[in-house]
């Protein structure tokens, strides 16, 4: 941090600046996230009530953000992909982003126990303190399975969503955080795939850097095919349904199928088409997510119009 804290900032930061500090497309998803698991959960909030839950998780979410770009400016400064966040290019301060990530985390935390519940507010200082210590100071810089155990603060989302709704955790709840920790790791490691040289010079060890592009395909595949059942038996709850069931099937086919083409690809072979397997399967990973929280959306709305369907467990 002393090399990056040492810098001369020029010019004066706008509000983009300010707003691009918060990670506004991670932001994005935590809110969807959050917002199925607050419209799915058996318990109907009032539309103020919900829109204050969400709105608190959001900017916890930014204040997670921004103390992630504090601590990992110098990392971020030596990485094509992120030397023009705000602090890197020069435009906000590190000593500005630890002051807004601070002073977020403690109004998010506190706005969100006021407007919902205890519960909800702890999990939410938890996910903070999870992802800007554990992760960001913690095991990012220390070991090759940093996104595994990392993945657990983008997890949370819809459970506190689910909490904030309900005041409990269900299995319901356990299993949309399932979802999300066991899909993180090949999705980021799929971006590390084409990404490896970024992260080798800025001295993270992502699996690339330490176990090689090869180890990492397999761990790809692994992890999808653990997946599966994860994201099958959601479906099985009373959140579940028939059209998320088939939504599920075919998103895992497609899923399985890219990890496998992924798995037995030649880094040759990678290298002659610019990595275009292991990108799509990055944006396909993407949409599996989505379209899985889309789907347990429209079973809610299903059940809201008295159409709801099946109930397994």
């Amino acid at each position: 941090m002393t090399d990056t804290s040492a810098r001369q900032f020029e010019g004066e930061a706008r509000f983009g600046d300010y707003v691009a500090l918060l990670k506004p497309r991670v932001m994005s998803l935590v809110v969807f996230t959050a917002l199925v698991g607050l419209l799915v959960a058996p318990v109907r909030l009032h539309p103020v009530e919900a829109f204050a839950a969400i709105l608190f998780i959001a900017i916890g979410a930014g204040a997670s953000g921004a103390l992630n770009m504090w601590w990992d400016a110098d990392i971020d400064a030596r990485m094509r992909r992120t030397a023009k966040r705000p602090i890197p290019a020069g435009v906000v301060e590190p000593g500005e982003a630890l002051a807004i990530g601070v002073a977020l985390s403690g109004l998010a935390v506190v706005m969100l126990g006021l407007a919902t519940n205890l519960l909800a507010a702890a999990l939410l200082a938890f996910t903070i303190f999870f992802y800007a210590v554990i992760y960001t100071m913690w095991l990012k810089r220390w070991t090759p399975q940093n996104i595994v155990i990392g993945g657990a603060a983008g997890a949370f989302p819809p459970m506190i969503g689910w909490a904030a709704a309900t005041g409990s955790i269900s299995l319901e709840a356990v299993l949309m955080f399932a979802l999300i920790f066991m899909w993180t790791p090949p999705h980021f490691w799929a971006l590390a795939l084409f990404t490896r040289s970024d992260y080798a010079e800025a001295g993270v060890p992502m699996l690339t850097v330490t176990h090689g592009r090869s180890v990492t395909r397999a761990h790809i595949l692994a992890y999808t095919l653990a997946l599966v059942p994860v994201a099958l038996g959601l479906g099985l709850t009373s959140i579940g349904g028939p059209i998320y069931l088939a939504v599920s099937l075919a998103l895992n086919a497609r899923f399985v199928l890219g990890a496998w083409r992924i798995w037995r690809r030649e880094e040759t072979e990678a290298e002659a088409d610019g990595y275009r397997a292991e990108k799509l399967f990055f944006r396909d990973s993407l949409a599996y997510l989505f379209l899985h929280f889309g789907a347990l959306l429209a079973e809610a709305g299903l059940r809201m119009l008295g159409l709801g369907g099946a109930t397994w467990l």
